[in-house]
């Protein structure tokens, strides 16, 4: 590697980390001051509150990492500007395709952090905060109707009224159907402990079968039981889909597949997840056009107020494009890879014109 590329890859890379700094120790005041309500909640004191806090600070990380990348590319190039440097660069016979070839490396490696802190951090640091806050505040995992969770699990449907922050189960009922859709068996259970392997140690159990001639009832203290549901189906609950690692997202599509369920919602999640990392060179592009402008035409806060609109216009596009795919039953693979191509675009479309010039 040139003396000029590490040059430039170093002072991306320095720009990009305080940007990051920044904005983790902003988005932190502000999550902090969102919690000062909560603060005295049951056991949930200001310590609680700190490390809250503290663990959602991944998910901010993945989430800033194009702005961040973008901005740190657009400071550090304006540096340049200012300082002649970019203009020595240029005259020394460096291409502006090289130096895009640059940000583009720089923005792989920045694709590297987010798809680590993606897949590996910050989906176990989402679930281990709220079950921090639900713990501390004695709640109960939100359900999305009254009645609890439901879910199908071949010719069953389990309900669970009450999903604990330890993915324990309250008020657990299962309806077996049989191959005539006729109900043939009730069990319901007091309370639902995970053992692992796909099994769940059951207590206050009540089961119920029914046939042509007769009901049986039958209970027992403690029960072994078999079921597709697990913590990490569970987890679902606990984060949103975009923030759910690629193994949950695609274990959960093929469980609603197997039970002929809507799978779209996750299955935009999971191609997002794998465009995301893709699209960070894409949006450091857009930070070599303000490059090509005279010193004079201005400072660098204006370049990188304009960088801050680009990289929240893709942010936005990209949450628009979801919500709208969703509405209109559009291909997941064009819903998520839309964006990203529609900036690409923008990008190569504008470099090709200055570097004509």
């Amino acid at each position: 590697m040139s003396l000029i590329a590490r040059y430039v890859l170093k002072e991306v890379a320095v720009a990009a980390g305080f940007v990051f700094l920044a904005l983790v120790l902003l988005f932190s005041f502000f999550d902090l001051a969102g919690e000062v309500d909560s603060i005295g909640r049951a056991g949930y004191g200001f310590a609680q509150a700190v490390m809250y806090v503290a663990l959602n600070v991944p998910g901010h990380v993945y989430e800033m990492v194009p702005i961040a990348a973008l901005v740190g590319a657009l400071f550090a190039l304006s540096r340049l500007v200012m300082n002649s440097e970019f203009t020595v660069m240029l005259a020394s016979g460096v291409s502006g395709w090289r130096i895009a070839t640059l940000l583009a490396l720089a923005g792989m490696g920045f694709a590297l952090v987010a798809l680590l802190v993606g897949e590996l951090v910050s989906p176990w640091s989402e679930q281990a905060a709220k079950r921090l806050k639900l713990r501390a505040t004695e709640s109960v995992v939100a359900q999305t109707f009254r009645s609890g969770l439901w879910v199908k699990d071949g010719h069953a449907f389990i309900n669970a009224r009450d999903v604990l922050p330890d993915s324990s189960l309250r008020g657990l009922k299962v309806y077996e159907f049989d191959q005539n859709r006729e109900l043939a068996r009730i069990m319901t259970a007091e309370s639902g402990t995970w053992e692992g392997k796909g099994k769940w140690k059951l207590g206050g159990v009540a089961d119920t079968h029914f046939s042509r001639d007769s009901i049986r009832v039958t209970h027992e203290e403690n029960r072994d039981w078999e079921s597709v549901l697990s913590p990490d189906m569970l987890s679902v609950l606990l984060i949103a889909p975009e923030k759910m690692s690629t193994p949950a997202l695609v274990g959960y599509i093929r469980h609603l597949r197997e039970n002929r369920q809507q799978t779209t919602r996750y299955e935009v999640a999971l191609w997002s997840k794998l465009f995301y990392p893709l699209s960070i060179p894409v949006i450091m592009l857009l930070a070599l056009p303000f490059a090509f402008h005279s010193p004079r035409s201005g400072g660098i806060a204006l370049k990188i107020f304009l960088g801050i609109l680009a990289g929240l216009a893709f942010h936005l596009s990209n949450r628009l494009f979801s919500h709208v795919g969703l509405l209109n039953d559009w291909p997941p693979f064009f819903t998520a890879s839309a964006p990203s191509l529609l900036f690409l675009g923008i990008a190569l479309l504008v470099l090709k014109r200055l570097l004509r010039r």
